[in-house]
């Protein structure tokens, strides 16, 4: 186990601190080092860092530059450095700058100068960083890839247990038309399957993208296997253009956006259940294990999930804008600045593996009032649009079919009664159009089995919209085993 603060190597040599040193006559001034330092973050993806440095290590045997023994010794010895990593026995020593100068000096401890010094050669912690990093992205895709999945599977699994339970559906929050309570449960299902094409899509890209092998900007000249590197580390390809390769993180803005993305669609699902478990909605019922209390009023029940997924939605489209405007105007090729580049990713990542599990307990666990969504189904006029469409069907223009059905709503509001109070000398007034057999309109049932193509609230159709968000997901979650 390494000391905490100087380490020599196992000849028994002075460890330098910096990789970089060899040009200057002494060591950094303590602010400069101090805003340097980025193990407090970076050192997560130290595992990634030593998948690489393996994978290094096998070209430069390919290249002819470590012998088969100097291979073996390396690979045993970067084993060893990850197995102390993972048991948290090797961690940064204070005055290491970064993920990649606390690795070397730890191979350096274990293999010695002239054996663990071999593997710096044609790599820059350029290249280093920009491939580990994709490589962690990657891993962590789907890792929130399968949590959304989880949150699709309790939205499926609501709506397929309230098949045909009618609720009023709203737009500008007002009354609109009926649907059904499935239907608006896979209405915000859908955008987290195309969240999970996002995150496919993107790990397509990255995954031609290895930047190993780019060096510092211009490539390497020891004759290295790029192609080779990026197959080891699960790439399927390496970067076309080296100065691209180690200066471009557009595949870290991408992801974050997806990130926000899912943090929005989350967002609009609770912005939805703090007003549906309000008394006056009086829609769902919060399950006691995913809700909270109050400290001074003894009655409260709060969708503080909800609550927190609304506010951390925020928090992501902050990482994201944040990352835009470090991004924006740097010149070829590496820059420091790109040292800013991990911190806003790594909270989204840390914000969703803990936010999405606790919320796909509480939509899980929600408990709907069908019979209050079912009162107010077909409440405010909703079933204004099925009259005007009923008169198209008996070839009335929909301009007058509209105004007609706008006078049928203003005689019920003069009367303080519903469409379906209207008698037949009632409707006969307001137009000869408006037959008896308009009736067959104004019910709920009627109109839910009236919207019956693809994508509309009929039952038939929402039950095969369910089977293929099921087959979706069995698709997406085949990808991301």
């Amino acid at each position: 186990m390494r000391e905490d603060v100087v380490v020599g190597s196992g000849e028994g040599a002075a460890r330098d601190s910096a990789l970089w040193g060899a040009r200057f006559s002494g060591g950094p001034a303590d602010a400069l080092a101090a805003l340097s330092k980025s193990t407090d973050f970076d050192w997560r993806l130290a595992p990634y860092d030593i998948a690489g440095s393996k994978a290094h290590a096998k070209v430069l045997h390919r290249a002819g530059l470590l012998t088969d023994e100097d291979l073996a010794a390396m690979l045993a010895g970067l084993d060893a450095l990850l197995d102390d990593v993972l048991a948290g026995r090797f961690l940064p020593a204070l005055d290491d700058e970064d993920v990649h100068t606390a690795l070397e000096h730890g191979l350096l401890d274990r293999l010695g100068a002239e054996l663990g010094g071999r593997l710096r050669a044609g790599r820059s912690r350029n290249d280093q960083v920009a491939t580990l990093f994709k490589s962690y992205l990657r891993e962590h895709g789907r890792i929130i890839g399968r949590l959304v999945l989880e949150q699709v599977n309790a939205l499926a699994d609501q709506a397929a247990q309230h098949l045909g339970v009618a609720m009023p559906g709203r737009t500008h929050l007002q009354h609109a038309q009926p649907v059904l309570l499935s239907h608006h449960l896979l209405a915000h299902a859908w955008p987290l399957i195309r969240d999970l094409d996002r995150l496919a899509d993107w790990d397509a890209r990255v995954a031609a993208d290895s930047p190993y092998g780019s060096g510092a900007l211009a490539g390497s000249s020891l004759g290295l296997d790029p192609v080779f590197v990026a197959h080891e580390l699960g790439f399927t390809n390496s970067s076309a253009n080296s100065i691209d390769g180690t200066s471009s993180r557009d595949f870290v803005a991408e992801f974050a956006f997806v990130t926000a993305q899912i943090g929005i669609d989350l967002s609009r699902q609770a912005e939805e259940v703090i007003i549906w478990a309000t008394k006056e909605f009086g829609f769902v019922e919060l399950d006691d294990a995913f809700s909270t209390g109050s400290s001074i009023m003894p009655q409260k029940k709060n969708p503080d999930i909800a609550e927190l997924a609304r506010g951390k939605a925020g928090r992501m489209i902050g990482n994201l804008s944040g990352l835009l405007a470090t991004l924006k105007a740097q010149p070829l090729a590496y820059n420091r600045d790109l040292q800013e580049d991990k911190e806003p990713v790594f909270d989204s990542i840390d914000t969703l593996e803990v936010l999405l599990p606790a919320f796909t307990g509480m939509i899980r666990t929600l408990r709907f009032n069908t019979a209050r969504l079912e009162e107010l189904a077909p409440q405010g006029f909703s079933l204004a649009t099925d009259i005007a469409e009923w008169l198209v069907r008996q070839q009335v223009p929909f301009r007058v079919a509209h105004e007609l059905a706008g006078a049928c709503v203003q005689a019920c509001e003069k009367r303080g009664i519903e469409l379906w109070d209207l008698s037949d000398d009632d409707l006969a007034a307001i137009s000869p159009h408006l037959t008896p057999e308009v009736r067959t309109v104004l019910t709920v049932n009627g109109s839910l089995a009236s919207r019956n193509t693809r994508g509309g609230t009929a039952q038939p159709q929402v039950e095969a919209q369910l089977t293929e968000l099921r087959t979706r997901a069995a698709e997406q979650s085949t990808r991301l085993a």
